[in-house]
């Protein structure tokens, strides 16, 4: 089965969104500490990162403007 990079997004943006509501009862109840949250829910933040959208003029929000995110324009 594949995906598409906006369906990963999705996903990825799901998951952070039920990190940062449960992780906190979590903390609270000893299931995790802080610290262990704080690097999960980066660890997903930067996945979703990987497949965020261009901005408007093109630059890729994790490498800057790269081959991957601003096709390339022939003469």
């Amino acid at each position: 089965m594949t995906f598409t990079a906006a369906e990963k997004r999705a996903a990825a943006e799901r998951e952070l969104k039920f990190r940062r509501r449960v992780y906190p009862r979590w903390i609270e109840n000893g299931k995790m500490t802080q610290k262990e949250a704080d690097k999960q829910i980066a660890l997903m933040q930067a996945i979703a990162d990987d497949y965020a959208e261009p901005d408007l003029f093109g630059a890729c929000p994790v490498f800057g403007t790269c081959p991957v995110c601003t096709p390339r324009m022939e003469d």
